[in-house]
C-alpha cells in the first residue's frame, strides 16, 4: 500500500501542490490509458484522452472532495468515461461534415500493435451493439477491472445497477453470433469475467 493515500495526495493537489498532483498521474496514467485505448481501439487517441482526463481532473481539483479513501482512482475512470463519450460525439459530428471526402490512409504501425488494434475493434463492434448504459459498465467491469462498487461510484449509480447491467450485457453478448468475431470455437466469450 502506499504511503500516502490518493485522497491525501489529491487535498494536496487541490492545495496547489503540483507534485501531488504528478504523484497521481503518476499511479494510474497508465491504467487509464489502457482503458481509453480498449475504449477507442487508437494508440495516439487513446494517449490524447488521458491528456485530457488528467486535464480535466487537474481543473477540478479544488470543486471534487473525496470522502473515501479509495474514490479518487473510479473518479478518473468517470472522468474518462466522459471524455471518450465527448470524443464520440465530437468524431460523428467531424464525420458528417466530412461525409464527401475521401478517407485518409491510415498511419504505419508495427504488426503487433496493428494486430491489437484489430482484434480491440473487432470486440468493440460487438461491445458496440450494446445500450450505452451497459457498453460503460462493461468498459468498467471488464476492461478496467473496476469491481461492482467501483463502477458504481465512477458511473454514480447503486451498485445493484452494475450488476444488473453487466448481467444483460454479457447474455446480450452471448446471443450474438460466433461470426461476429466475439466467441471462440467452443462458444465462450472472448470478453473476461470480472471477479467482483
Amino acid at each position: 500500500m502506499p504511503a500516502v493515500t490518493d485522497r491525501a495526495l489529491w487535498r494536496r493537489a487541490a492545495g496547489g501542490e503540483a507534485e501531488a498532483f504528478g504523484e497521481i498521474y503518476e499511479r494510474h496514467a497508465n491504467v487509464i490509458y489502457n482503458f481509453c485505448f480498449r475504449r477507442t481501439a487508437d494508440w495516439a487517441l487513446a494517449e490524447d484522452l488521458t491528456a485530457t482526463v488528467f486535464l480535466e481532473a487537474w481543473r477540478k481539483r479544488r470543486r471534487v472532495v473525496f470522502d473515501d479513501e479509495d474514490a479518487v482512482r473510479p473518479w478518473l475512470f468517470g472522468v474518462a468515461n466522459n471524455v471518450i463519450r465527448n470524443e464520440a460525439r465530437r468524431h460523428r459530428r467531424f464525420a458528417r461534415a466530412l461525409a464527401g471526402l475521401a478517407a485518409p490512409r491510415p498511419a504505419p504501425d508495427s504488426s503487433e500493435r496493428a494486430a491489437d488494434a484489430v482484434e480491440m475493434r473487432r470486440i468493440l463492434a460487438a461491445v458496440r451493439e450494446l445500450p450505452r448504459r451497459e457498453q460503460d459498465v462493461l468498459a468498467l467491469c471488464v476492461f478496467a477491472d473496476l469491481s461492482y462498487a467501483d463502477a458504481a461510484l465512477a458511473l454514480g449509480v447503486p451498485d445493484g445497477t452494475v450488476r444488473s447491467r453487466l448481467a444483460r450485457a454479457r447474455n446480450r453478448l452471448g446471443e450474438l453470433s460466433p461470426e461476429r468475431g466475439h466467441e471462440s470455437a467452443d462458444g465462450t466469450s472472448s470478453l473476461p469475467r470480472t471477479s467482483s
